[in-house]
């Protein structure tokens, strides 16, 4: 079964960076699920739905949500089954727990998620 685990959350200034990580198991297979599948990063902040905001192929292209086009960046290494969201020049409305799963996502993927706080 493959689990995802999030981390890098954090209390973070208006202004501030922030990098996020996922690492993935590998199925029983061998074959791990970044291996094979493009791959996201998700955010739902209080009150609101689970959002796509950053995404990227199998061969490497990326989308960005307009909210954090130009901030956010996001990035994968196949062979260590990682997956990081450098964030950048963060703003309140980013706090959120944020998510890593595939795109689109796969229901029995979703771990417990990392908390972005950013506060003065």
């Amino acid at each position: 079964q493959v689990q995802l685990v999030e981390s890098g959350g954090g209390l973070v200034h208006p202004g501030g960076s922030q990098r996020l990580s996922c690492a993935a198991s590998r199925n029983i297979f061998g074959i791990t699920v970044f291996s094979i599948k493009d791959l996201g990063w998700y955010r739902q902040a209080p009150g609101n739905q689970r959002e796509l905001v950053a995404a990227i192929s199998l061969d490497g292209s990326t989308n960005y949500t307009d909210h954090v086009k130009g901030r956010f960046t996001i990035s994968r290494d196949n062979a260590k089954t990682m997956v990081y969201l450098q964030m950048n020049n963060l703003k309140p409305d980013d706090t959120a727990v944020y998510y890593c799963n595939t795109v689109p996502a796969t229901d029995h993927y979703w771990g417990q998620g990392t908390q972005v706080t950013v506060s003065s």
